[in-house]
C-alpha cells in the first residue's frame, strides 16, 4: 500500500470529574455520581476518536473543527461530532480500517458497558469496522487514580476507497 492509501492517526483527550452532570462514554450514559466537565458533552473517548480520525487525515484536531467559542458546540452530542468527521474522511475518499481505544479511569467500572461502547461508535462509521474499547485504571496513581478525570486514547486506521 502507499502512504496515500493507509493512514494511521492518535487521539488523546482528558476531561475532570465534577458533580451535578451525567457520564457520557463513547456515546452510552453511565451510571455515576459524576460527569465530565467540558463544552460539549465532554465525552472523552469520542473526543480521542475524532482527533485520532483528524490526525489521520491531516486534518488538524477537534478545537479546530468544533471550537468552544460556537455556541452550536454547547452541549453537543460528542456521537454528532463523530458522524461528521466520519463524513470528512468519506469526502476524503477513506474508510475506517480499525480503531483501538482505552479508557483510563480509576472509577467507574466500565467492563459492563464496553460492548455498548463499541456498537454505538460502530454505527457511527455507517460501514463495518473493527472497534475494540478497552477500560484500564492507573492503580491510584495520577489525576485518574485519585478520580479527578478520565482520559482516553485511540489510535485508527485509515484506508483509502
Amino acid at each position: 500500500m502507499t502512504q496515500e492509501l493507509f493512514r494511521v492517526g492518535i487521539g488523546y483527550d482528558v476531561h475532570r470529574l465534577i458533580a451535578g452532570r451525567d457520564l457520557i462514554l463513547g456515546g452510552v450514559p453511565i451510571p455515576y455520581d459524576k460527569g465530565l466537565f467540558g463544552y460539549s458533552d465532554a465525552d472523552v473517548l469520542i473526543h480521542a476518536i475524532i482527533d485520532a480520525i483528524l490526525g489521520a487525515l491531516g486534518k488538524g484536531d477537534i478545537g479546530q473543527h468544533f471550537p468552544d467559542s460556537d455556541p452550536a458546540h454547547r452541549n453537543a452530542d460528542s456521537i454528532m461530532l463523530l458522524t461528521e468527521v466520519v463524513s470528512l474522511a468519506h469526502d476524503e475518499g477513506f474508510a475506517l480500517n480499525n480503531l483501538d481505544a482505552s479508557i483510563i479511569a480509576q472509577k467507574p467500572k466500565l467492563a459492563a458497558y464496553l460492548g455498548a461502547m463499541e456498537e454505538r461508535i460502530a454505527n457511527a462509521f455507517d460501514e463495518p469496522c473493527a472497534v475494540n474499547v478497552k477500560a484500564t485504571t492507573t492503580e491510584g496513581l495520577g489525576f485518574c487514580g485519585r478520580e479527578e478525570g478520565i482520559a482516553a486514547c485511540a489510535v485508527v486506521s485509515l484506508v483509502g476507497k
